[in-house]
């Protein structure tokens, strides 16, 4: 089984389907990335605040597969942010990895308050991309109106925007303004692993009616059917799972096909309702944490 691949804006082939570690623990990160290495995943997708890099780098390690074979992609934490102390987050990354190069190197936030301290940590990408050390740049929960600030300032379109995106909050100004830019909108709680509440009442989109429905009619799960519907509107997702089972059936999404009218019934479930936090709120003061040296 073959994940396709996407290619970013600078050439750089990108799985279309990767593996996430966020919440793991870092005593369970080792053996889930084991195993979804074993099942096929060859995209990991880390971060620095997900305290887990190190064990990450141990599983790919542990792996035998070649490096060039697994794709990897980590985040840059608003901590580390500014132009000397985002070159030495990629220090750190890179070492608790085991990588001398990472295959996708993002911000994590848009830090909009602070925005100038935004602007240096791309810059200090924008270094690492120029002298090899990492083969694409981007960044993460970047709204339209950040993405337009940004792009004023700065020199590298960013290959990728990771948002939140799933059938009850498909953020269609996101997906647009990264089109527009010819950025890859990676999709993070791709199905929607966050319980909602609609009319009052608790549900969630893996007992969508629509959902569910879709799934029967292509003897597939709903998680299933999601994953595709990301898959066939061009976008990355990153679907996380420490069972094995689920893990081997997120990937299995590859021999089927959504109909329009399926991927404009799932488009159509969209609440509006966001389930991770606002970018807007986010801040140093507020969400700022110390991030390990190597």
């Amino acid at each position: 089984m073959t994940v396709p691949s996407i290619t970013l804006n600078n050439g750089v082939q990108m799985p279309a389907l990767g593996y996430g570690v966020f919440q793991t623990p870092p005593d369970e990160t080792r053996t889930a990335v084991a195993t979804a290495l074993e099942i096929g995943y060859r995209h990991i997708d880390t971060a620095a605040a997900y305290g887990n890099e190190r064990q990450v780098g141990e599983a790919i390690a542990a792996s035998g597969l070649d490096r060039g074979e697994v794709f990897v992609e980590t985040k840059v934490w608003i901590s580390d942010y500014g132009y000397d102390a985002t070159l030495h987050a990629f220090d750190k990354s890179a070492g608790k990895l085991a990588l001398e190069q990472l295959d996708l190197l993002i911000l994590h936030q848009a830090l909009p308050g602070e925005f100038d301290l935004t602007i240096d940590a791309y810059r200090a990408l924008e270094t690492l991309l120029a002298d090899g050390k990492v083969r694409a740049i981007g960044v993460s929960n970047f709204m339209p109106n950040h993405l337009e600030r940004f792009l004023d300032a700065t020199t590298v379109i960013p290959a990728v925007n990771q948002a939140e995106v799933h059938p009850y909050f498909r953020q269609p100004e996101v997906l647009a303004a990264d089109a527009r830019h010819g950025i890859v909108t990676q999709a993070w709680s791709p199905i929607g692993g966050i319980t909602f509440y609609r009319d009052g009442s608790p549900g969630s989109t893996l007992q969508d009616p629509t959902i569910k429905e879709i799934a029967r009619t292509h003897d597939r799960t709903p998680a299933q059917v999601m994953l595709r519907w990301h898959l066939q509107q061009g976008r990355s997702a990153i679907p996380k799972s420490v069972t094995p089972s689920r893990m081997a059936e997120n990937l299995d999404v590859l021999d089927f096909e959504l109909t329009p009218e399926d991927l404009a019934a799932i488009d159509s479930l969209d609440t509006g309702v966001r389930g991770g936090p606002d970018p807007e709120v986010v801040t140093r003061e507020a969400f700022g944490r110390e991030i390990p040296e190597a």
